[in-house]
């Protein structure tokens, strides 16, 4: 009995590293509500094991604890904020576009009191103690969610328009990559909305805080619940966070003289200003490269090459 219970972990295990994107550490939700009848279905099943320490992996059937257990009993939790991951080389990292199944997803600005509606669906067990895309360990107990575009650690309110019910989560991972689909909680957010068992929910996502933090304008959106004041804290936030500003490159130069023409023909469009960098080729060989920069968005950024003479070849970059 013992072997059949180790053959059908590693059978598991080698199935899970076949499926994971290798674009994302999040797989567009394969392994939330739509495997399981209900959540009782899963706590039914035979329980899988996770391998401590910071390896995060399967290991062999185990009849001394499971991973629900282990989890619940806080050993690697990252309730508290305590394995938050915030800094501005993360914020950089995840705010460049990616690819997930040939669809291109550029991460943009949000400002507090943004609102947005659509789909909820939610993901736990197959994903639970695994990486999340800035490199946090997923907790499904605590209050946090996959957002295709959000920067990360912003804070959302997440209302189900179909009940009336509300929580709050953490954004800490990309997707859900679903067509019409907004946002994916944690098993303990949707236990909070009551979209367990439906498995997708119509919602309204405001942001009320940014790194982690709600904002103090939203601090009585907490007063009432303790799990939600463990895992929050209160404070002052930015308004906005862009996690990086975007410039368009207008040329390249072996020769310092063609980089300054450059500039002094495109310095003429404030609030933007252009710069030139040098940077190293291929070859190890110098290049003067120019840029437009200044622009705070993605979509701010295509405005202007869309709306403006001469810009329509230009090349997008984040910096």
């Amino acid at each position: 009995m013992y072997q059949k219970y180790v053959l059908h972990a590693c059978i598991i295990f080698v199935g899970l590293l076949c499926g994971c994107a290798k674009t994302s550490a999040y797989n567009g939700g394969k392994g939330a509500f739509s495997e399981y009848e209900d959540w009782g279905s899963y706590e039914n099943t035979t329980k899988r094991t996770f391998e401590h320490g910071n390896k995060n992996t399967y290991q062999s059937f185990s009849e001394n604890y499971d991973d629900l257990d282990a989890f619940r009993s806080g050993a690697d939790a990252n309730i508290g904020g305590s394995a938050m991951r915030e800094s501005p080389a993360i914020q950089n990292a995840t705010m460049k576009p990616y690819q997930v199944a040939g669809k291109w997803y550029h991460p943009e600005e949000v400002k507090l009191g943004d609102s947005f509606e659509g789909l909820a669906s939610w993901y736990g067990p197959d994903f639970h103690a695994k990486k999340t895309s800035n490199g946090e360990t997923y907790n499904m107990y605590a209050h946090t969610a996959a957002h295709k575009t959000f920067p990360m650690n912003t804070v959302v309110k997440v209302y189900n328009l179909e009940n009336g019910k509300s929580t709050i989560v953490r954004i800490n991972d990309r997707g859900p990559f679903v067509d019409g689909r907004i946002i994916d909680l944690s098993n303990a957010a949707a236990k909070d909305i009551d979209m367990i068992k439906i498995g997708t929910a119509k919602v309204r996502l405001e942001v009320i805080g940014f790194k982690g933090v709600i904002n103090t304008e939203s601090k009585n959106e907490v007063q009432n619940d303790e799990a939600l004041q463990e895992e929050f804290r209160i404070g002052q936030t930015p308004q906005s966070v862009s996690g990086g500003s975007f410039a368009l490159q207008l040329g390249a130069f072996r020769k310092k003289e063609g980089a300054i023409i450059t500039k002094e023909q495109y310095d003429v469009y404030p609030p933007y200003t252009t710069i030139i960098k040098e940077m190293r080729d291929a070859n190890d060989e110098i290049l003067y490269r120019v840029f437009l920069q200044g622009f705070q968005s993605e979509e701010e950024a295509r405005d202007f090459m869309k709306n403006t003479k001469g810009f329509g070849d230009k090349i997008l970059i984040r910096e």
